[in-house]
Parts: structure tokens; C-alpha cells; sequence
């Protein structure tokens, strides 16, 4: 019971620890009048994944690789099988062209990046997280040059007042003591979970750890999909996992390099991550192009359960 609260403690702390480091930044950069769509694409975007980037960061250097690899490809495979499911279930998506352009085949390229530094290196080293990171400023350059609308939702904060340098300087700590706590808290109510039930810290990862980190991604989505933002859920989702492996493990590979990784990983849940990345290109051009509606979101969650399935058997 202990170790439940743990992980349920660090998730909280994890998401208000997301919130407000997402609070201050924002505030920072509006301070220093930096454009919209620079905030979006790389402020919001980093913030936004602190809490896996943290994890990861925290896993890989207490010794424990297969949590901090497992937590991503885990979180990758729920952001489309269960989030993008769920929405589905709510409103139907039409997808617009950035998806085929950038979004999809960049989201392509990182995975199989990915796959391929497993299994020549068995892991990830400070070369391949250095790749990872290059890949994600090329990538952030191509979408500011192209002028894309930001995918991350900040015209909640934008109606409120500029914040003030105490509040920036509050939110900036508070957050950070948030995220950091958190981390400490999962990674070890994970790791003693795994241990007190005889499993794998793998499978505690890509199911428990991912699934918890994944929530902002799910509520944030969800809201959008009631609203009608459907742009903003596909965009959430997909640049959530291209950037859980260009700067979650790209930063995490540079700081910690990761190995000796479950052979599970490399066996098996990657080649789940590559499938599910890459079954949105048909599905989105099948049977009608450009659309996702709630057969897919159906298939999608029943694709995810039966991942979980064979995941944990």
C-alpha cells in the first residue's frame, strides 16, 4: 500500500510540477517578449515534458534503465492507443496536411531511430542522444519556418495577467522542488512495487509509470476533443511522442546513458511502438482520407489492451 501511495503521490507532484515550471516559463518568455509560436514550439513544449523527461532523467541514474526507456515507449504506445482512443471515442479528428508533411513522418523517423539504436547499441548512448537532440532542433526549426500554429493549448494562460517576476520566481522553484520530489517518489514507489510483486521494473514501467505520466497528455486532449480543437488533440499527441524521444531520452542519454535495458524492450515493446506509430498513416487515409473517427478509436483501444495483455503475461 505504501509504495501505491508513493507512485500516487509522485504523479501528483509530477503534474503540479509540470504546471507551474509551464507557468513560469511562459511568463519568462512573455516577459522578454518572445513570439508565440517560439513559446509554443519550444518552451511549452519542454515544460510540458518535464515530468517524463525527469523521470527518465532520475531512473537512468539511480541504475534502473528499463524504467527510464520503459516509461517512454510505454507512455508513446497509451499517448496513441489509449489517449488518441479515448478522443476518438468523443468527437471525430480531421486531420490537416501538416500531418503527412512533418508531424507523421518526423514522429516516423524518431521511432525508427530509436529502434535502431537498440539494437545495435542494446541501450542508448551520449552519441545517440546527441542525434536525438539535433534531429529535434531541425525539427523545431522546419516548424517555425513553415509559420505552424502552435499544437500546445496556451491561451489559458494568455488571458491572464503577465505574471510578476516574484510570482516567475516563485512558480519557477515551486515547480522544479515539485518535479523533483515527484521523481523521487515514482521511481522508487516503482522500483518497490516491482520487487514486492515479483515483476519486472519493466512492466511496471511501460504500464503503471507511462500510464501516469500520460495523464496530462489525456486530460489536456480530452478538453480539446470536447471543445472541437481538433488540431490541437492530434497535435498534442504526436508531438508528445516525438518529443518524449528527441528530448525526453535525448537528454536523458547525454546526462545518464542508457543500458544493459531488458531484453523485453528490445524484443518486444519496441516493435509495439513502431506498429502503433506507424498504423496512424493508414488509418488517417483509410477508408476516407483525412479523417479519424470512432471505429479507429475503437480499434486503437482494443490494439492498446491487447499490448497490455501480452505485455504482462
Amino acid at each position: 500500500m505504501e509504495n501505491i501511495l508513493y507512485i500516487i503521490g509522485g504523479l501528483i507532484l509530477l503534474v503540479l510540477g509540470g504546471d507551474w515550471l509551464l507557468k513560469s516559463s511562459v511568463g519568462i518568455s512573455y516577459r522578454l517578449n518572445i513570439s508565440k509560436i517560439i513559446v509554443g514550439l519550444t518552451v511549452v513544449s519542454f515544460a510540458t515534458s518535464a515530468p517524463e523527461m525527469i523521470v527518465s532523467v532520475k531512473a537512468a541514474m539511480n541504475g534502473f534503465p528499463d524504467i527510464a526507456l520503459g516509461n517512454i515507449i510505454g507512455s508513446n504506445i497509451g499517448n496513441i492507443g489509449l489517449v488518441l482512443g479515448v478522443v476518438l471515442l468523443i468527437n471525430a479528428i480531421q486531420v490537416d496536411k501538416s500531418f503527412y508533411i512533418t508531424d507523421w513522418p518526423t514522429k516516423m523517423i524518431a521511432s525508427i531511430l530509436l529502434f535502431v539504436f537498440l539494437i545495435i547499441d542494446g541501450g542508448l548512448t551520449r552519441i545517440d542522444g546527441f542525434i536525438f537532440i539535433v534531429l529535434l532542433i531541425v525539427f523545431l526549426i522546419i516548424l517555425i519556418r513553415n509559420n505552424k500554429k502552435v499544437q500546445v493549448d496556451i491561451e489559458e494562460i494568455d488571458k491572464e495577467e503577465p505574471l510578476s517576476y516574484f510570482k516567475i520566481i516563485i512558480f519557477l522553484l515551486l515547480g522544479a522542488f515539485a518535479l523533483w520530489g515527484g521523481s523521487e517518489l515514482l521511481v522508487e514507489g516503482a522500483v518497490n512495487l516491482a520487487t514486492n510483486l515479483g515483476v519486472s521494473k519493466r512492466i511496471i514501467a511501460i504500464t503503471v509509470v507511462s500510464i501516469g505520466t500520460s495523464i496530462p497528455e489525456l486530460a489536456s486532449s480530452i478538453i480539446a476533443a470536447i471543445k472541437k480543437e481538433n488540431d490541437i488533440s492530434i497535435g498534442n499527441i504526436i508531438g508528445s511522442n516525438i518529443f518524449n524521444i528527441l528530448s525526453v531520452l535525448g537528454v536523458t542519454a547525454i546526462i545518464s546513458p542508457i543500458d544493459k535495458v531488458d531484453v523485453q524492450i528490445i524484443n518486444q515493446d519496441i516493435y509495439w511502438m513502431l506498429g502503433f506509430a506507424f498504423i496512424l498513416l493508414p488509418m488517417v487515409i483509410l477508408p476516407k482520407r483525412g479523417s479519424l473517427s470512432l471505429k479507429e478509436g475503437i480499434l486503437l483501444l482494443i490494439a492498446y489492451g491487447v499490448f497490455l495483455y501480452f505485455s504482462v503475461i
